[in-house]
């Protein structure tokens, strides 16, 4: 779908949902009106002839009461047990002509008297039309449901023939005064107002009502109205907007053409196409300017695809959000990279330290339990072996299996360093190797004896750093002499190394799993590593902090 096709439509679809929800309040709210009007009419009406119908008939209560009208003046017979006092009666059952007959009894000590409602009276009231329409009209209800008024729609029946069982004739004769739309004793739909009227022990319904089909009428033709007067401005829409729609889309077209030409690669492009506005212009220039953005966006986000994290970018405005965003991916970038090397590191810091308690607990195994086995042995053999060469032999024996226990138990944890610290612990360590070599060793405790701030976990590290590095010179360097310095100050341990043997390049030699551990001893305690190597001078330099310790 074009854009112009897509404008008209959006245009067009706006007046139009605009007009039609104008035509449907305008069209609801004159409905509403207008059912208010009629009803309220009707009410006024209803209102008028109930006054009248009740005004006749106390009139005629009265004059019945000052008359000598006797029982024999009526053409029908009523049964005695029919009314028990004197009061208004309604005998129409009993009129064998079925016309309405609103009785009247006096009883009093000279007898009783009976009279009956002059009917046209009733019916001059209730045919009265004056603002009801073609098909407006009043009538009474009885009790029993049965009219007792003429209805102008059937004029050839007896109203007590005619039966009404409609809404409001049941309110009414409930008591009730109301109003509403509902059909009719002809079944048709109407508008209606009804109340009751109560004088004496008469009972009846008196009701108002006009075709509802007449009511709509005007609004049938208001609504064939409205449809013109929508089509009309719809066609008159559908032209200004074909006419605001080129406006609109022709410079779009041209920038479109020339956004094309661009993407073909041709940036030097100058007046092939017309401009004609000034914003067309801007948005030009707005497009270049997006290029060296977005080229500039797209040369950081591929640092950051290299993990080059220090990768340096300036947002161009406040509201640069691509900017913005990928500053913050790299920062995350940054923050997950530092929390993966935490973990790894706390990782490593786990396992040495759950290999170094391994090995404090065998170290103990072997000093606690199977020294004093062996020292039980050399005592039993002294005592119960009879034989002194046999004796002497056994015991040289196992004092060389007491000593080697020893050098285990020390290899694996050295006591001295829960008693005097790394410093004895490595004096100790390479006393134990000049015994067992002809290699030179030296070593410089300039620790802090009396009062150390070294953790256990940092001066384990230093000895397993110390035991690896002459262990790798006596395998693999051939070393002669060995020279090894460990300096403690405030905030700071520096450990020094230094061997004469035949080195390694540090660039392109694979490291053995000891150069490696010793790294990752440094990196637990967050320590530095300088390692420098040629033949016949290898150096290690170690730096632990020692307030930064992680424990």
């Amino acid at each position: 779908m074009s854009l112009k096709t897509l404008i008209l439509i959006i245009i067009n679809s706006l007046i139009f949902l605009v007009i039609l929800m104008l035509s449907i309040t305008f069209y609801n709210q004159f409905s509403k009106v207008l059912d208010d009007r009629i009803l309220l009419q009707l009410n006024s009406i209803k209102t008028l002839k109930q006054i009248q119908v009740e005004n006749l008939i106390n009139s005629e209560w009265h004059s019945f009461l000052n008359s000598n009208t006797t029982v024999d003046s009526l053409d029908f017979e009523i049964p005695k047990n029919t009314y028990k006092s004197s009061g208004i009666y309604d005998f129409t059952k009993f009129n064998e002509q079925g016309e309405t007959s609103i009785g009247l009894v006096s009883e009093d000590e000279s007898g009783t008297r009976i009279g009956i409602i002059d009917y046209e009276k009733i019916k001059a009231i209730l045919l009265e039309r004056t603002g009801m329409g073609n098909s407006g009209e009043s009538y009474l209800v009885g009790g029993d449901f049965y009219m007792r008024s003429q209805s102008r729609f059937l004029p050839s029946k007896v109203p007590s023939s005619i039966m009404v069982d409609t809404k409001g004739v049941n309110e009414a004769l409930a008591g009730k005064s109301g109003r509403g739309v509902f059909n009719d004793y002809r079944n048709v739909e109407v508008y209606s107002v009804y109340s009751p009227i109560q004088i004496s022990n008469l009972k009846l319904a008196i009701l108002s009502e006009i075709d509802k089909s007449e009511v709509i009428a005007p609004l049938q033709q208001l609504k064939k109205r409205l449809l013109g007067l929508t089509l009309i401005t719809m066609l008159v829409a559908i032209i200004l907007s074909l006419f605001l729609t080129r406006i609109i889309t022709n410079p779009i077209t041209n920038m479109k053409k020339s956004l094309k030409i661009m993407a073909d690669g041709d940036y030097n492009q100058n007046n092939e196409f017309i401009k004609n506005s000034n914003e067309i212009e801007e948005m030009f220039q707005a497009l270049a300017n997006l290029k060296k953005s977005l080229q500039g966006a797209v040369n950081f986000s591929n640092e950051i695809g290299k993990m080059n994290l220090n990768t340096h970018y300036v947002p161009k405005s406040q509201n640069d959000l691509l900017g913005k965003s990928l500053l913050k991916m790299r920062d995350k970038l940054l923050e997950f990279r530092n929390n993966e090397n935490k973990n790894r590191i706390n990782t490593k810091r786990l396992l040495v330290d759950g290999l170094e308690k391994e090995r404090k607990r065998l170290s103990r195994e072997l000093h606690d339990g199977i020294g004093p086995l062996l020292t039980s042995l050399k005592f039993y053999i002294e005592n119960r072996i009879e034989s002194k060469e046999q004796r002497t032999e056994m015991i040289k024996i196992v004092d060389s299996t007491i000593a080697e226990i020893r050098l285990m138990s020390n290899a694996l944890m050295p006591t001295t360093i829960d008693d005097f610290g790394v410093g004895a612990a490595l004096t100790n360590f390479v006393d134990s190797i000049k015994k067992l070599s002809d290699i030179s060793i030296e070593f410089e405790d300039l620790s802090n004896k009396a009062n150390s701030k070294l953790t256990k976990t940092q001066e384990i590290n230093i000895f397993r750093i110390g035991q690896e590095l002459i262990n790798n010179a006596l395998k693999h360097a051939n070393a002669k002499n060995i020279r090894m310095t460990l300096s403690e100050f405030d905030d700071f341990v520096s450990f020094f190394y230094f061997d004469d043997g035949k080195g390694f390049d540090i660039n392109t030699v694979k490291l053995g799993s000891g150069i490696i551990n010793i790294k990752e001893r440094v990196e637990i305690c967050n320590g530095e590593i300088d390692i420098k190597s040629k033949n016949g001078h290898t150096t290690f330099e170690i730096e632990l902090p020692i307030n930064n310790e992680q424990n």
